[in-house]
């Protein structure tokens, strides 16, 4: 036995444990073989377990979830590219203010922000951060109001993190590139201060005119009374400031000398200084004064200008009453800031009819002769009579009286653009009722005059909007007609020289010099028709991009590529080369430098990138001179919003995803290594979201190939079928990658994925004359498409649209009884009807729409009658076999409420499941939150009860009697 026990011992020490295992019995070792493996999946399920008890128990979306939802606003970074900095907030709730390094391992600052809107705003010299904290406003629903309305601007020093808050200021300013100072403006006394008990006591002497300029190195302090308007030149040398004390004592225009301290009374008098206006290029700015004048009603305002500020600053002043060829019975308006031309040669300014009182007439005195005579009987006169409240509509009217109405305050501030030239002192009166659209190109030679009234009164009836161009010369004054009849104009060349346009679909230029035109695309291999837009409208152009900074070239898009036109039409090269091949569209150049001056064709060009089939987007960059993108970031997601540090190789974008919200990510010029620098909704763990999305390919209408968005339920399991909401416009793919966040705000897609919902969002395209049938043509093919990959339950399909989409909803559900449920918000429904009605938000006729836009039809219904009745939901109504729900407000000014009224009634006549929302005194979509909460869950009761079987909820199945009315609101359940 001992001899055994010693070789056995050998043995394990010469094989180890191994050589151990091979030693036992083969049973043996498979056994422990087992439990190993048994060990390590019992570890991994542990570890499960211990998983799932940690992370939170998610829920679904809720109406009432949606306010906590927050956006990146603002995303900024420094000049020097050390620094970024952005709001995170809501306009239910309090913002966040983050600051933080662009690179290292510092932490963020965290810092409350008040309100989601305010400044936000780095010093030029990268060392100081300011932004504005103001309340948010209290909300139905919300917390209350504490009565106190408190307004800050927040200051921190980027070298030490020092944050000094500055209590009653409501606005600042950096002075430029200088960055030694800060300006602030004062708050309103009345919001920084609790609500006051009734009190006969004097009103608070402070002064909400005040500025309080400080020395950023220093931080001392200096308060500049009674400053009307303020502003920094461009460099910051210059603080120019009208002066606007009580009884007008002391009024002027002071300049003050950044570096020295010194202040400057440049003019002065008993008047009223306003519309004070650097020009950014130069040291000169300009500002309009006004006093009072017996004989005119209003101020009659002057303009004076200011050039070559400093110690020898030059002044010019232009009175319209001392020139006698200035317009008679005319004045300069207030309404339009002056500003001076680019060689300060002179200042444009605005002028109008400059009214004056009507005289006061003294009685008629008696006739002494006459006072024993016989009065004779007569009739009220027309003065006494009480004033009729009447409207007059006339069929010569160019514009239609509600349009008129609608732009009535609009028209009486309209003013005609002129010139006073400094050296000859002369007043060129640029614009008047022959050629009122007048605007200065650049460089200042020339000014181009749009003039529509030719064509004014057909463009109100069929939309077809034509202008006619003509060119002055701003050194003359001389104005000769350009172009006749022109539909598409875009702009003049950064030189000044040439103005772009296009004409039977080719890109044209026009020398303003000569007046002679160039083809731009004529060595282009085709015109650039935009053939893939279905409106009616006779070789519509695709996109004019842009001039180059030396005005030779122009950028356009044939909506694919970005192509390169000589001025004068000698050569057309395609940049991006490859964009239809590889279905990207080269979508635009992203304008980096916001103070550019055209397009700098010697630097590399950041373009914006879209994948058409994938839907992937990101940038890429354009090499000088060198044709063919380099990809820097395209992505499975949505990318847009790049900016740049002005003076550093850093960049910052938004990225999100259907599943990611919007956050800011920063990186270098490689754009390879993105690093994410917000978190703005860490809630969304908490809740069940959506278990991603499916492209789905189709065809639609002319066998044109679609797609459609198929946006899967939370916790999706292959295989297993689900109810499906279909909501439609026209082309929704483009959203695949689109975040949206809960909302009361219509129908929201991720509310109902939430809840176990597909969505799906197809797109749709036209063709003339038929647009609700031709929409069916497409709805119904991406329904398909959606069943066959086995997310989509046939049987528990819903459609919603609002507006164009409700009009959709309403004549889809007259052509098929695929769906189980519908909601059309604001539908049109009687096509002949809407024709001639008004679009009152505008006040024009909806006319324009149907032979021009979106109605897609190619003339008015007596040319087209059979086409408008077959594509009206109303005249179909006896095939509608889909419960309905309708919204249309009283005040809709898009669609009239008739429409959906017509519809119902009709529906209601034939006895069809119908329930239409109206919410009193609400327009086009719903404002109050009251209003949007409600709908949305009347929405999500009505589609859960046909969709998903609950309970069928009262308003539904047997209505709300007006007497009963506040009862049903006051019980209903958030």
């Amino acid at each position: 036995m001992r001899t055994r026990f010693f070789r056995r011992l050998a043995a394990l020490t010469l094989l180890g444990f191994g050589g151990y295992a091979l030693a036992q019995d083969p049973a043996e070792a498979e056994r422990a073989k087992q439990i190993v493996e048994l060990e390590k999946q019992i570890a991994a399920i542990q570890k499960q377990i211990t998983d799932l008890k940690n992370q939170p128990v998610r829920k679904p979306l809720s109406i009432n979830d949606a306010s906590t939802w927050k956006s990146v606003i603002a995303p900024t970074l420094s000049d020097d590219g050390v620094w970024f900095a952005c709001r995170i907030g809501s306009p239910e709730i309090d913002s966040e203010v983050i600051l933080q390094t662009v690179k290292g391992d510092k932490p963020q600052l965290k810092l409350p922000g008040g309100s989601s809107i305010g400044q936000i705003a780095f010093s030029r010299d990268s060392k100081w951060f300011a932004f504005t904290v103001s309340p948010t406003p209290s909300r139905p629903g919300g917390p209350p109001s504490t009565g106190k309305r408190i307004y800050k601007v927040v200051l921190v020093n980027l070298a030490t993190n020092e944050k000094t808050e500055f209590e009653g200021l409501r606005s600042f300013a950096f002075n430029g590139e200088a960055a030694t100072h800060i300006a602030f403006r004062k708050a309103n006394p009345e919001l920084t201060q609790p609500p006051a008990p009734p009190t006969n006591a004097p009103p608070s002497p402070v002064s909400n005119n005040d500025v309080i300029l400080r020395e950023l190195a220093t931080g001392s302090e200096l308060i500049l009374g009674n400053v009307g308007e303020f502003a920094f030149n461009k460099k910051g040398t210059h603080l120019a400031m009208t002066i606007d004390a009580l009884g007008q004592i002391g009024n002027g225009v002071q300049l003050r000398d950044m570096k020295t301290g010194s202040l400057q009374t440049l003019d002065t008098g008993k008047a009223t200084y306003q519309s004070l206006n650097w020009k950014d290029t130069s040291d000169a700015f300009a500002v309009l004064k006004g006093v009072e004048e017996t004989g005119v009603d209003g101020k009659v305002f002057s303009v004076v200008g200011f050039s070559d500020v400093g110690a020898a600053t030059k002044k010019v002043v232009y009175e319209p009453k001392n020139d006698p060829a200035f317009p008679k019975d005319f004045g300069i308006n207030s309404g339009r800031t002056p500003f001076w031309t680019d060689d300060l040669s002179g200042i444009f300014l605005g002028i109008s009819t400059q009214k004056r009182p009507e005289p006061k007439k003294d009685d008629p005195k008696k006739d002494e002769s006459k006072k024993d005579a016989p009065k004779a009987e007569v009739g009220p006169t027309p003065r006494t009579l009480p004033k009729p409240d009447m409207v007059i509509w006339h069929w010569k009217d160019e514009r239609l009286q509600p349009a008129q109405q609608v732009r009535a305050a609009e028209d009486k501030a309209f003013n005609y653009l002129g010139l006073y030239r400094v050296s000859e002192k002369k007043f060129l009166r640029l614009a008047d009722d022959t050629v009122k659209n007048v605007r200065p190109a650049p460089k200042h030679l020339y000014a181009v005059g749009l003039d529509s009234t030719p064509y004014q009164l057909m463009s109100t009836l069929d939309g077809k909007d034509f202008e006619d161009v003509y060119v002055t010369n701003l050194t003359t004054g001389e104005r000769k007609k350009a172009l006749t009849k022109t539909r598409f104009v875009f702009g003049v060349s950064t030189d000044g020289t040439h103005l772009a346009y296009n004409e039977d679909g080719h890109f044209k230029s026009l020398e303003l010099a000569t007046l002679k035109s160039y083809v731009m695309d004529e060595k282009a291999p085709k015109p650039f028709v935009n053939t893939e837009d279905d409106h009616n409208v006779d070789k519509m152009p695709t996109r004019f991009i842009g001039w180059s900074a030396d005005g030779k070239f122009a950028l356009v898009s044939d909506n694919w590529d970005i192509w390169q036109l000589a001025v004068h039409g000698e050569t057309a090269v395609n940049l991006t080369v490859d964009g239809q091949t590889k279905g990207i569209r080269y979508r635009d150049r992203v304008a980096l430098d916001p103070e550019e001056k055209g397009i700098d064709l010697t630097k590399p060009q950041l373009l914006s990138m879209y994948g058409e089939w994938t839907k992937k987007s990101g940038y890429g960059r354009l090499e000088a001179g060198k044709p063919g993108v380099t990809p820097l970031l395209f992505e499975d997601a949505m990318i847009r919003g790049v900016s740049k540090a002005r003076l550093a190789e850093a960049y910052v974008y938004l990225r999100e995803t259907s599943l990611e919200s919007p956050e800011a990510h920063i990186t270098d010029a490689t754009f390879k290594t993105p690093r994410k620098v917000t978190d703005s909704n860490p809630q969304q763990a908490n809740f069940l979201w959506s278990s991603g999305g499916k492209l789905i390919d189709y065809v639609g209408v002319n066998n044109k190939k679609l797609q459609g968005a198929l946006f899967l339920p939370c916790s999706y399991q292959p295989g297993k079928k689900y109810p499906t909401i279909v909501y439609i416009y026209e082309r929704l793919s483009q959203n695949f990658h689109s975040y949206q966040p809960p909302s009361t705000v219509g129908f929201n897609k991720s509310i109902y994925t939430s809840n176990g919902y597909a969505v799906l969002m197809p797109d749709i395209t036209y063709q003339l004359n038929d647009p609700g049938v031709s929409s069916v043509k497409c709805i119904l093919p991406a329904l398909d498409a959606a069943i066959a990959t086995g997310v989509v339950d046939g049987d528990k399909v819903g459609l919603h649209g609002h507006s164009w989409g409700g009009y959709q909803t309403a004549f889809a559900i007259t052509q098929t009884d695929r769906f189980k449920a519908a909601i059309a918000g604001a539908p049109l429904t009687d096509l002949i009807s809407m024709y001639s009605s008004v679009y009152w938000n505008t006040g024009s006729a909806n006319q324009p729409i149907f032979e021009s836009s979106q109605g897609r039809f190619t003339g008015p219904y007596w040319e087209q009658q059979e086409a408008y009745l077959r594509n009206s939901p109303v005249y179909h109504a006896t095939k509608v076999k889909t419960p309905l729900l309708l919204l249309h407000n009283d005040k809709d000014g898009a669609v009239d409420w008739i429409q959906g009224i017509e519809y119902f009634n009709t529906l209601r006549r034939m006895q069809k499941p119908v329930v239409m929302l109206q919410y009193k005194g609400e327009n086009h979509g719903l404002m109050k939150p009251e209003n949007r909460k409600d709908y949305a869950i009347r929405m999500r009761e009505f589609f859960d009860h046909l969709l998903v079987g609950k309970p069928a909820p009262d308003w539904w199945t047997t209505g709300v009697p007006h007497l009963k009315l506040e009862d049903h609101l006051k019980n209903r359940k958030d």
